[in-house]
């Protein structure tokens, strides 16, 4: 029994080294294999359009990428190969012909549109430098202006005190003159009477009246202003009417003097 297992064990050894070294030359030869085997690709797809006049073939590879060959569907024939060749020469150089003068026409369109936008900068540019130039021409006057009103505020003020001070000299003076008219009023009420008085008393005994220096008889005071008598007071006048005469006052100083009161 001791001899069975030991020989049912070296059999389980040697049967597991032998699915290992199996294992392994497997995993190699995969290995190996993946690496080194190339991988073949999916055919193209292909497709056509046979609709059209010239059928498009459209042949769309594996890794997306897309071919487009233009054929002709119909059976080739020997007589008009080569007019169709050149058929699509002539095509393919109008073709190329337009796509040339489009992108110089693109390019010259992109060119003018450059230079139109560059003068139109300079243009904006210009106006700013000139709106600048306007909003500091404003500033200045408008502290120029604050100054002006702050001296018209000045002199405002000086005219209204001036206006104050004379309105107070105006009404003084106007106080002044009422005071004085009042005074003159009040002097002339009294010397009316006196005057009344002096008219209506009987001339002293040997008196002689004053009359024109020269010794005529007057008709009025301006006769005897004309005399040489230019002072106020009471003057004997004969007028035509009453040759008598009588006594009156003679102004000789109002507006030339010469008037009889």
């Amino acid at each position: 029994p001791q001899r069975m297992s030991c020989g049912y064990i070296l059999c389980t050894v040697l049967l597991s080294v032998a699915v290992l070294l199996a294992v392994t030359v497997t995993g190699a030869i995969l290995f190996m294999n993946h690496y080194h085997t190339p991988v073949t690709e999916s055919p193209p797809v292909i497709s056509t359009n046979p609709e059209e006049a010239n059928a498009l073939v459209t042949i769309e590879k594996a890794d997306s990428s897309r071919i487009n060959i233009f054929i002709d569907p119909n059976c080739p024939s020997a007589a008009g190969t080569l007019g169709r060749v050149e058929g699509l020469q002539t095509s393919l150089l109008r073709a190329l012909t337009d796509h040339d003068a489009e992108a110089k026409a693109a390019k010259s369109q992109q060119k003018a549109l450059l230079v139109t936008v560059a003068d139109e900068v300079a243009k904006l540019l210009t106006h700013a430098v000139q709106l600048r130039a306007d909003s500091d021409g404003l500033k200045k006057g408008h502290s120029a202006m604050g100054q002006e009103l702050s001296a018209l505020q000045g002199e405002q003020g000086r005219l209204i005190q001036l206006l104050s001070e004379s309105q107070t000299n105006m009404a003084r003076l106007v106080s002044s003159v009422s005071d004085v008219l009042d005074t003159l009023q009040k002097e002339r009420g009294g010397a009316r009477p006196r005057l009344k008085a002096d008219l209506q008393r009987a001339p002293a005994r040997g008196a002689r009246p004053r009359g024109c220096s020269n010794g005529s008889r007057p008709r009025d005071c301006f006769d005897i202003y004309a005399s040489g008598q230019q002072e106020d007071g009471i003057y004997s006048i004969f007028p035509t009417h009453y040759p008598d005469g009588f006594q009156v006052y003679c102004d000789m100083t109002t507006d030339g003097g010469g008037w009889t009161v």
